[in-house]
């Protein structure tokens, strides 16, 4: 009794190992490898977000895909670097205003620490500022919360393979932004035709401007202006004009947003 199963699972092993043999010359892939290939493709994200709604949402759109899943979430960037060590995410998702550590600080040890991780930027705010520092520090892309959650999904999938240097933008994001023009990555390499960074308004301007327009948000008139820069008022006006057409901007409570917006009312 014991010979004929000892039989049996022996003829099984050998019919087992044919078959591998015919698939393996036929090209077609084993069960053990069709599973590898399935886990490869998957996305795996950490999200850094203290908003448990907005966090909750990116899931359940997580699973309706299939080919993107959470492992981690965090409410702030506090704890994000021992994470990512500990989960080697495909990409990282930041909020940009959380309590906590500075997100783009974090971020730009993150990109030194872990130069294999994506990570990409998800704010209710399109900023200059942001977009800049944004760029600044590695990351792959930017989406505003308000872009439309299926349209982030595929993003997070597409910045998963992107090469360095890529940087991606949302909808409401390319809207916002001039033209792109090119930036060599620290290895040197030219970012992908068509994924180029962003040329924000607030890059045109020079230092003196922005710091003309800095003043302007904090409510000073021209003549304060002047004498804070030692300049005369009509140098100001004359700062004044050209800013206002580079940021195409028609009236000076305008410019006046657009400087609290930017948090430059603040600095």
């Amino acid at each position: 009794m014991a010979d004929s199963m000892n039989d049996g699972v022996a003829q099984a092993a050998t019919t087992e190992s044919r078959t591998v043999a015919r698939r393996r010359e036929q090209g077609v892939p084993s069960a053990a490898a069709s599973a590898r290939s399935t886990q490869q493709a998957l996305v795996r994200v950490v999200c850094v977000d203290d908003h448990e709604v907005l966090v909750e949402g990116l899931k359940a759109q997580f699973a309706i895909d299939g080919s993107v899943r959470c492992v981690a979430s965090l409410g702030s960037a506090d704890e994000l670097i021992d994470t990512v060590q500990a989960v080697r995410p495909d990409v990282v998702v930041l909020d940009i205003e959380m309590p906590g550590a500075d997100v783009f600080e974090t971020a730009d040890r993150l990109h030194h620490l872990h130069p294999e991780v994506r990570f990409v930027f998800l704010s209710a705010h399109i900023r200059d500022g942001f977009l800049a520092a944004a760029y600044r520090c590695g990351a792959s892309g930017y989406f505003a919360k308000g872009d439309d959650i299926a349209e982030i999904v595929e993003g997070l999938r597409r910045i998963a393979r992107c090469a360095e240097g890529t940087f991606i933008m949302g909808s409401k994001v390319r809207a916002r932004c001039q033209p792109p023009r090119a930036r060599s990555t620290r290895s040197g390499v030219q970012p992908a035709a068509g994924s180029k960074p962003p040329t924000t308004l607030l890059e045109s301007l020079t230092q003196r401007e922005i710091e003309v327009l800095r003043l302007i948000g904090k409510g000073m008139s021209r003549g304060e202006i002047g004498e804070e820069l030692s300049r005369s008022p009509k140098t100001i006006d004359g700062h004044q004009e050209r800013i206002m057409k580079k940021l195409q901007v028609e009236t000076r409570a305008e410019l006046m947003r657009f400087a609290i917006r930017e948090g430059l009312a603040q600095a």
